[in-house]
């Protein structure tokens, strides 16, 4: 049950569409020696600054307020989960054409800095040290985005290897995906909870109402994919590693709101995120490989600072976020 409301919720963060992508790409031969060059769609020319303006380009006005529905699997008779579940896990552009996010819609686009600081055993921009700009999509599951209803929050986040926003990338962006709680919880805000990539499952009356959209939705990507009720980090901690490089990566994640920077009032989630003048707003960034009587040893290792949000059609309707394939050959900490 936990890998398929896992793979229900997950699924929406990354999104699924019926079209394909408008970024120049290539398809590079396969690599099993790293996970950013194995039979995957890479886009060339990858900048930051592009991908961030085309967010900001459709601006919203008006917090939308949209809602899942079952029939958006469906196109007539063809089942666009099954035909697009294999493109999210081989796609790697950071914008694609507009599609209906399945179960997350509602969400705000936030650009900032990650950076590591803390001595680490972990490769890539796990590194201390190591300095990323960031784009992530904070939303909400299903349709619920204020205060008093059970909301599962979550978040989506690219890394790009550069602090120069205009820099052209030869490789991709990094991404990972983090949630709260599969089922919700009655948290009033997003900064009080904490993200992880293996989150908990309260089992609500949001779960047993959403079972049948949910099974659809988490039986195709389970096919197309497994072990999902943890997702993997091994591309942030790929990223600007040669391919022979011996990787170690963490197993976990766990992200935070630093405290003392909740709006106090506010009903909608996304307006905690409204970032005015010189504002931003700090997560902090932990790992751990390891855990006692279930307990993880999680080690603080730097933050994600925030300095700009954006509401748009993009941020909820094109912004894509690549899907990594599961692997069964990492090293964790030693």
């Amino acid at each position: 049950m936990k890998q398929i409301l896992f793979s229900l919720l997950l699924f929406s963060l990354i999104g699924c569409n019926n079209e394909t992508s408008q970024i120049p790409y290539a398809l590079t031969e396969d690599d099993t020696t790293s996970p950013l060059t194995e039979n995957k769609i890479i886009p060339v020319n990858n900048q930051f600054q592009s991908v961030w303006d085309v967010v900001e380009s459709d601006k919203l006005n008006e917090l939308p307020q949209e809602s899942v529905s079952y029939s958006k699997l469906f196109d007539g008779a063809i089942d666009l989960i099954t035909q697009n579940a294999n493109r999210t896990l081989t796609d790697h552009s950071d914008i694609i054409e507009y599609f209906d996010k399945l179960a997350h819609p509602n969400g705000v686009c936030l650009k900032g800095l990650w950076e590591i600081d803390t001595q680490n055993p972990y490769s890539g921009y796990f590194k201390n040290g190591s300095k990323a700009l960031i784009i992530a999509r904070a939303s909400s599951a299903m349709s619920e985005t204020k205060r008093g209803e059970k909301r599962a929050f979550g978040m989506a986040g690219k890394l790009f290897p550069t602090t120069d926003p205009l820099e052209i990338q030869n490789t991709p962006s990094a991404n990972f995906f983090v949630i709260d709680d599969l089922g919700g919880t009655d948290l009033e805000y997003y900064t009080d909870t904490k993200l992880t990539n293996e989150p908990d499952v309260s089992f609500t009356s949001t779960i047993f109402t959403s079972l049948a959209y949910g099974y659809k939705v988490a039986t195709t990507f389970s096919d197309a994919d497994i072990n999902s009720g943890i997702r993997q980090l091994y591309e942030i901690s790929y990223l600007g590693e040669d391919k022979n490089s011996t990787i170690i990566t963490p197993k976990w994640i766990e992200i935070e709101a630093k405290k003392n920077q909740t709006k106090f009032g506010v009903d909608d989630f996304r307006d905690e995120f409204q970032l005015d003048n010189e504002e931003s707003i700090v997560f902090t960034i932990a790992v751990a490989s390891r855990e006692i009587d279930g307990e993880k040893l999680w080690q603080e290792i730097g933050t994600i600072s925030f300095d700009a949000s954006v509401i748009s059609t993009t941020c909820d309707h094109r912004l894509h976020f690549h899907h990594p394939r599961w692997r069964d050959d990492l090293i964790y900490e030693e």
